[in-house]
């Protein structure tokens, strides 16, 4: 972090770069407001989840706060549904949207991505063994298997398209999702490859297994208005420094192979 801090004066020197027009207009009133507005969940762990104490945690809630603090803003984070994050995004109810968003085509027709800051992929969480060699979606493409997937999410999409014949059941959080898996209401949960190794790795007492590698491969990035160019280029310079510096490679051991920060949430 301390090579990043040292680069604020670069940083600042980034928010000065002038982009003509409408777009500008976006980031004064931001700067104007004092307070950047970032949605997430807040239930989407490594990504963000709260604490012991009830405080918001993760990668992409420490991502907001560098750069909260960069642009000398006070942070707010708005919890709000995934399937509500876009939405909410394209009514000025936030000012960007960190909540392990997948960069896709159809999303991307309405809204600006920045990033992606890293790839992943999609992955299945279940309690039978018979699943546990699944390494290509179409393994599970039968009627008689029942998936849950976050409602909203791209994980509803990819079942929907690569695994048609299986009952999709949607859950409108991971908690609701993974208690359908617990209590045999459906066969597998099919997420993040993030989401379903931290769920086994915190909870191995619920007896759930996931696959050792993504049956996909998705970029994560960070939505942004339409009209908001210089605001995204200032997210990209952003997102660019936290690269160079060796930042971000730091911020995804910690969050996503270490494991140091379970403890504090279980």
């Amino acid at each position: 972090m301390k090579q990043f801090i040292r680069l604020s004066a670069l940083f600042v020197l980034m928010i000065a770069l002038s982009v003509p027009g409408f777009s500008q207009m976006y980031l004064k009133k931001i700067l104007e407001r004092g307070e950047l507005r970032v949605g997430m969940t807040g239930t989407q762990p490594p990504f963000s989840i709260k604490n012991k104490d009830g405080k918001l945690i993760g990668y992409e809630v420490e991502m907001a706060e560098i750069l909260a603090n960069e642009m000398g803003l006070k942070l707010t984070i708005v919890e709000i549904p995934f399937a509500d994050l876009l939405k909410s995004l394209e009514e000025g109810k936030v000012d960007m949207v960190m909540s392990g968003m997948t960069i896709t085509t159809k999303r991307n027709m309405k809204t600006i991505f920045a990033g992606p800051h890293m790839v992943s992929g999609k992955s299945i969480l279940t309690k039978s063994l018979a699943f546990s060699d699944t390494d290509e979606p179409e393994d599970l493409n039968d009627g008689s298997v029942k998936i849950v997937v976050l409602k909203g999410s791209n994980s509803e999409t990819f079942v929907k398209k690569e695994i048609p014949e299986a009952k999709i059941v949607l859950g409108n959080d991971y908690d609701e999702c993974v208690k359908l898996l617990e209590t045999g209401k459906v066969n597998l949960m099919v997420a993040d490859y993030s989401m379903c190794a931290y769920i086994a790795q915190v909870y191995p007492e619920k007896g759930l297994i996931t696959i050792e590698k993504p049956m996909s491969i998705e970029p994560i990035g960070i939505a942004l208005p339409q009209d908001a160019a210089h605001f995204t280029n200032l997210v990209e310079n952003y997102l660019n420094l936290l690269l160079v510096t060796g930042t971000l490679d730091e911020m995804q051991t910690f969050w996503f192979n270490s494991g140091d920060w379970v403890s504090s949430v279980k």
